[in-house]
């Protein structure tokens, strides 16, 4: 049986073995209000389909959801006036 395999040491993307850039950093930090309030409503919702969702549930879920659409609004807002090198005019 004859052995298969890459000839090269590196035969696939290289950009998946490196450190992410300054400006991938950037965006993370700046979509992290978001993406924590999308796991606090996540959260909420999970532990409504544990049991019968009860009113407590019910209002825990509600502002879990307002959080999320304010920090969509508040990224929106702020990312609104950046202007992305090379885009569409």
């Amino acid at each position: 049986m004859e052995h298969i395999g890459a000839r090269q040491a590196i035969v696939t993307a290289d950009e998946y073995d490196r450190e992410p850039t300054a400006a991938e950093l950037d965006a993370i930090e700046l979509e992290s209000p978001l993406i924590l309030a999308e796991v606090d409503l996540l959260d909420a919702q999970i532990i409504a389909m544990d049991r019968t969702p009860n009113e407590m549930d019910a209002r825990r879920i509600r502002r879990a959801h307002r959080r999320v659409l304010a920090a969509r609004r508040n990224l929106v807002n702020r990312t609104a006036d950046v202007r992305v090198p090379g885009g569409a005019a």
